[in-house]
Formats: C-alpha cells, structure tokens, sequence
C-alpha cells in the first residue's frame, strides 16, 4: 500500500510542476506597481522570463541579444518578456534607469527578497524560462553563450 501512496504522490508531484503555471508571487514592477506573476502566463501567447541582475554580465549579454530580435519574436510569435531583478532592497533603484539606459522593451519585475527566485527553483543567473501560450514551462536554462537566442528562438515557435 505504501509503494501506491508513493507512486500516486510523485506521479502528482510530477504532474503539478510539469504542467504548472507561474507560482502564486506578488511582485512589484520598475514603477512599482504590484503585479500577481501567476496572472502573466496562459494567455494564448508565450512568456519569456529572465532572472538577471544589474551586476551580472553574462545576463546583460543575454538581455543585449534578445532584444536584437526581441521585436521579430513579437511579431512571430506574440510573445511577451519579463525579466526579474534579483538585485538586493538597496540596489533596486538601479534596475529602472539601466533598463531606461538599454532601450529595452521589456517588462521589469522586481525580486528583491528572492520570493519568486526561491518560488521557481532559480540558483544561478542568468536563468530563462520559455512558457507556452498555455502556462507551461517548455524550455529552461542557465548561463549565457552566444547565439542561446536561436534554441529559445525553437522554444518559442
């Protein structure tokens, strides 16, 4: 009996996060206005999501590329970007003005005690996730190596 009440809980447990929608995290945006980040999936159209920080170089390689094409992807796609600060309380006021600076057309979120880093299993950054139109996760990963944009680029059709 116990070996079915284990394969019955993980059989759940793999269900649940393999199908599952943003966690059920309020954050605030650059202007900081509170947005409810499970609301920003399942829409019809994909989400891209980035975890980043001001200080991080590889993830301001990855967030310079993306927006070389940023714009197709939209138009192929419809595809929405979300990228979560993880800069500490003391240094978000820094994210608003680098992100102004860039030129990007992305949405900000900002994750200053960790609560959606923690939430979607985030260790390192920078770290993307691809949801589908439906609110599930299709791709994953860690780091930046040029040319990353083509296989998210895959994901995303």
């Amino acid at each position: 009996m116990k070996k079915w009440y284990f394969c019955l809980v993980f059989l759940c447990f793999v269900w649940q996060n393999g199908n599952a929608a943003l966690p059920e995290v309020t954050l605030r945006d650059a202007n900081g206005k509170e947005v409810a980040v499970a609301s920003l999936a399942g829409h019809g159209k994909p989400v891209i999501m980035s975890f980043f920080a001001t200080w991080c170089k590889p993830c301001m390689r990855e967030l310079e590329a993306i927006e070389e094409v940023y714009e197709e992807w939209q138009e192929e796609t419809g595809v929405e970007m979300y990228i979560v600060s993880i800069d500490q309380a003391q240094d978000s006021h820094k994210v608003k003005p680098l992100v102004d600076g860039k030129g990007w057309e992305y949405k900000v979120l900002l994750d200053p005690n960790g609560s959606l880093k923690r939430a979607m299993n985030v260790q390192n950054i920078p770290h993307l996730f691809v949801i589908d139109s439906h609110g599930k996760t299709v791709y994953t990963h860690t780091g930046y190596t040029d040319g990353d944009e083509s296989e998210i680029r895959k994901h995303l059709k």
